[in-house]
């Protein structure tokens, strides 16, 4: 999966927040998570360490797995696509 196409991944995953009823807190997990998503696929790959990203991404999947099962495929499919490349 190239890059452009996590970055149409994270355009639905914040569409799908948007929608959702979440907390403020949730909210600000994950655009923090988004940043450091977006970080990691820039050109510099900024101070962001994956290890540390993929586990947010994968407590917060486990967070919303059954309150939110359309935001946690979108952020699933994210997490996996990350895998793939070796992030």
């Amino acid at each position: 999966m190239t890059n452009s196409e996590i970055q149409n991944l994270l355009i639905k995953l914040r569409n799908e927040i948007q929608d959702s009823q979440l907390d403020a807190e949730t909210r600000r997990l994950m655009r923090d998570l988004d940043s450091d998503i977006h970080n990691l696929l820039g050109p510099e790959k900024a101070e962001v360490e994956t290890a540390s990203v993929l586990k947010r991404a994968r407590e917060i999947e486990a967070d919303f797995e059954s309150d939110h099962p359309t935001t946690v495929n979108i952020l699933r499919e994210v997490i996996e696509a990350l895998a793939r490349m070796g992030i």
